[in-house]
């Protein structure tokens, strides 16, 4: 795909990775200054018995009223994957999550193995907000179904060409679809740098037609300077960009009883009690 079309068809809509609580409060309503994302590979035919497992870590949270809400989605494209996306203030605040985490571990440790059997392997990544490249009003997350996900390889020492294209397709956007939204992070560790993740959501799937169709008007009332910066990026800067969509899983996410209160058939009531793991040692 052409790179400078990609940012068109990529890098909008309702959403972004601040998809879980600002630690006690909830779904956020501001992008979240860090995000931890833990990014499972499920192995192939066993998503089913994944999910019956990842079920007992939202009820180990209930149980404790856990404030470190988070949110669980997995992947409709690309290879089989289940994210958990974990926003955070600050490393301070998310240290506050590890030390809740630690007075649970033999609860966690038990379900970390279960997920052992049926997973090939699990990556955590964090990220720092970019809210001068991101765009939009922030979304009513609790209403948001349907994810779109792209991980920006970028050549090093070209991080200026990145963040050029993405203002470039911003002012761009604010003239021809001023309803776009995107959130953009720069990710700090757990991936090779430099990596941007962008991300975008719906409320309903057929609304990603809109999206395509918003970034071709953009693109379109591109001025020459603008095209002229995101052609540079896609020539000069681009190592690797890949995009996948995500279906959010409530069974899966952790949220709180607010939340699920605005759509209780949905997310179903707030979970405490484990279900049993398939093959526990």
């Amino acid at each position: 795909m052409n790179r400078m079309l990609g940012f068109a068809l990529l890098t909008f809509a309702c959403g972004a990775p601040t998809i879980a609580s600002a630690q006690g409060q909830g779904l956020p309503t501001t992008q979240p200054s860090m995000v931890t994302i833990i990014r499972e590979q499920v192995k192939v035919g066993r998503a089913a018995e994944h999910a019956r497992i990842e079920a007992g870590w939202p009820a180990a949270y209930g149980r404790t009223n856990s404030p470190d809400y988070y949110l669980a989605m997995t992947s409709m494209t690309g290879t089989p994957e289940a994210w958990y996306l974990i926003p955070s203030a600050n490393h301070a605040a998310y240290a506050e999550t590890m030390r809740r985490d630690a007075a649970m571990s033999d609860e966690l440790d038990r379900l970390s193995r279960a997920d052992a059997e049926v997973l090939d392997g699990v990556r955590t990544i964090q990220g720092m907000a970019r809210p001068d490249l991101s765009m939009g009003t922030f979304p009513d997350l609790a209403k948001q179904r349907f994810w779109e996900i792209s991980i920006i390889r970028v050549r090093p020492g070209h991080e200026q060409e990145f963040d050029a294209a993405a203002k470039a397709y911003a002012a761009a956007a604010q003239r021809s679809a001023p309803n776009t939204q995107f959130r953009v992070y720069s990710v700090i560790a757990g991936m090779l740098t430099p990596t941007y993740i962008i991300f975008s959501s719906v409320a309903n799937y057929g609304e990603f037609d809109q999206m395509m169709a918003d970034g071709m008007k953009t693109m379109a009332g591109a001025s020459a300077a603008e095209q002229a910066a995101l052609q540079k990026f896609s020539t000069d800067a681009t190592l690797t960009w890949e995009t996948n969509r995500f279906r959010l899983d409530p069974r899966m996410s952790y949220v709180s009883r607010e939340t699920r209160a605005t759509d209780p058939a949905f997310w179903g009531p707030m979970p405490t009690t484990t279900r049993p793991a398939t093959r526990r040692p």
